[in-house]
């Protein structure tokens, strides 16, 4: 990805912009995160679009702890690790249960990860 334009992204830091909106009003898809990526994407591109993103009113805090501290609210991480929770029963009724070990590997290992970061 070092060779993307900076066309290509700002491209990419609207996609992740759009899917962290998305998110906002979906509750099994992150927010934070996908702004996080926006943000970096934009600070490639045209860094004045990732600080609008940082002075944002509801979403700017998360995204400069995670920036300056690399932290995550004890909220956040407990939101985070609940939604994996959830979707490993949730896979194992959709698509059956050997399609929830998907979820269940990601739980075991960015669980314990979001967990150990800084608040």
């Amino acid at each position: 990805m070092r060779h993307l334009s900076r066309h290509g992204w700002h491209a990419l830091g609207w996609f992740f912009v759009a899917l962290g909106v998305i998110g906002a009003f979906l509750p099994i898809m992150p927010t934070v995160v996908f702004l996080l990526l926006a943000a970096w994407c934009f600070s490639k591109s045209h860094p004045h679009l990732a600080e609008r993103l940082y002075a944002h009113p509801r979403y700017g805090h998360h995204l400069r702890h995670w920036r300056d501290r690399r932290a995550i609210s004890r909220k956040g991480k407990v939101s985070a690790i609940a939604a994996m929770s959830v979707s490993v029963p949730f896979t194992a009724l959709v698509l059956g249960p050997l399609f929830a070990l998907i979820p269940l590997a990601v739980l075991a290992t960015v669980g314990p990860w979001i967990w150990t970061r800084a608040e």
